[in-house]
């Protein structure tokens, strides 16, 4: 990833000016880099031992985070299209962790749905890695947990933007 560039402020000294600072950004950028492959290689295998591709599984995330999505906003909130969709959803049904159901409001629409029994069969591979992520937690004080969720969220936000700007598509 290349190193960014931004306009000295007062809050943020040009490159070189706060050596310290210089140090922990390199620090915090190579650490995030790690994560992301990490996380990539984590998924995988979670979405391995559950029989499901990288693909499945994120959707299943989305399903679930999101609630019951039509196929057209799951094109739209995953990046896929639309025919890649209705492929996707056929896997996951046969797999038993996706049904179809009406539209609630509209009955010529059709909504895909996760099966809670089949969310909660991933759940268990997520068991021992949310455990550790919980011990480490609680070597952080409260105040500095909130600084980390701010830095994960407002880190997430910008990323979002950037992958909507690589590909044409709006951030939600």
């Amino acid at each position: 990833m290349p190193e960014q560039q931004r306009p000295a402020t007062a809050a943020h000294p040009a490159p070189g000016a706060d050596h310290h600072r210089d140090v922990v950004l390199a620090r915090i950028y190579e650490a995030g880099r790690e994560s992301s492959a990490v996380t990539v290689m984590f998924h995988s295998a979670i979405a391995e031992k559950a029989g499901l591709g990288a693909t499945e599984s994120k959707t299943l995330d989305l399903l679930q985070r999101s609630g019951p999505l039509t196929a057209k906003e799951l094109a739209e909130r995953s990046g896929l299209a639309p025919a890649s969709v209705t492929g996707l959803v056929d896997r996951l049904e046969r797999k038993g962790f996706v049904r179809r159901v009406q539209h609630p409001t509209d009955r010529r629409r059709v909504l895909v749905e996760h099966r809670p029994e089949a969310i909660g069969r991933l759940a268990e591979l997520f068991e021992d890695w949310g455990r550790e992520v919980g011990e480490l937690c609680d070597e952080f004080s409260t105040e500095e947990l909130e600084v980390v969720s701010r830095f994960l969220t407002g880190s997430t936000a910008r990323q979002r933007a950037a992958a909507a700007r690589l590909t044409d598509r709006p951030a939600d």
